[in-house]
């Protein structure tokens, strides 16, 4: 029979120490990003929080989405707000298909049992050091080397080879600075799809890979009917986290700039945000960028849904329906026995 003592150890419950080393999380969550984030739909609509304010009310999101509301002010911000916002679209699409594009191709290499390749843990390694760089150590590197005068490595090298006339404008041009940018970007993050990528195709069983062999698949019919269908999943998180952070882009437009003047074909909307918080002083408009965040907030959230929707499994959910109908059918069989169990 258990003494007083072993009942009472049984009866302590140990659960809610759990809570206790989770707590610290939720406390710097809800001051560090929930309160920032409620605070920015605030500020969305009540501006710097001025009665006299002329920004005050739904007025940030008319200026920014269709140019009224604020005279000339709304007319300026509107053009700058979607010039940015087709920046963002386009610098995000020009870099991430090719970054998909390579990173695929170098996973299924890379996982390709069939090939020998020596030294994979070195490539890997050089193809992911571009992502621990700090963007500032990047954009001066390419600024640096791309310098728009004839001076510039680049430019003086192509001049010398006689490729070019004059010095190409890697940093003021419209698609020069944009495709800069485009390579920068695919540059720095796709060793680290890589890496995602091959770590999807690893997981995969590998006794669909031996069967094909078996049967004598060639490598790219294995690619194309084994490994692309079987990676959806990955290539689904792939395409969200970089649309993510794609929509987010800040660092590298920011500061491959020439001098303090910004190309305004590579601004980005969280330059755009950045600029109206801190640098339109001396009075910077608070509810311009906290519009502006909501709106790329709600598009972010709009184009991930879309791309869950047009990714999900049909071929499950029509089981379901089916199962759905199956349980339905028999319920209303068992009623008209009167509930009796078939």
């Amino acid at each position: 029979m258990a003494s007083a003592a072993q009942r009472k150890i049984r009866s302590i419950s140990y659960a809610k120490y759990g809570y206790f080393f989770i707590l610290p999380f939720f406390l710097v969550y809800c001051f560090f990003q929930l309160w920032p984030l409620i605070n920015t739909f605030i500020l969305s609509v009540y501006g710097n929080g001025k009665k006299v304010d002329e920004f005050v009310g739904l007025g940030n999101f008319q200026a920014l989405l269709f140019g009224t509301g604020m005279g000339r002010t709304s007319s300026a911000i509107h053009e700058t707000f979607f010039q940015t916002l087709g920046n963002t679209f386009i610098v995000w699409i020009g870099n991430f298909i090719p970054q998909i594009i390579i990173s695929l191709a170098l996973a299924a290499w890379f996982t390709d049992a069939k090939l020998k390749i020596r030294g994979k843990g070195f490539f890997k390694v050089v193809m992911y050091m571009p992502n621990i760089i700090t963007a500032a150590s990047v954009a001066a590197l390419f600024l640096s080397l791309f310098a728009e005068s004839k001076y510039g490595p680049i430019n003086n090298l192509l001049l010398s080879a006689g490729i070019i006339n004059e010095p190409i404008k890697f940093v003021t041009g419209v698609w020069q600075s944009r495709g800069m940018i485009m390579f920068i970007q695919c540059w720095m993050w796709f060793g680290n799809t890589m890496i995602m990528l091959m770590s999807g195709i690893m997981g995969l069983n590998p006794s669909l890979f031996e069967a094909a062999n078996i049967d004598g698949a060639s490598s790219g019919q294995i690619f194309r009917k084994i490994t692309l269908p079987l990676l959806r999943p990955m290539m689904l998180y792939t395409l969200v986290t970089s649309m993510i952070g794609g929509l987010q882009m800040f660092d590298i437009p920011y500061m491959y700039t020439k001098g303090t003047q910004r190309n305004l074909y590579t601004k980005t909307v969280a330059v755009f945000i950045y600029e109206h918080f801190r640098e339109k002083m001396p009075t910077p408009n608070c509810g311009f960028s906290a519009a502006a965040s909501v709106i790329l907030f709600l598009i972010t959230i709009l184009l991930g849904s879309v791309t869950f929707y047009m990714n999900r499994d049909t071929d499950e959910i029509a089981k379901k329906k089916e199962r759905k109908a199956n349980m339905k059918a028999l319920k209303a069989k068992q009623k008209q026995l009167g509930g009796m169990d078939i």
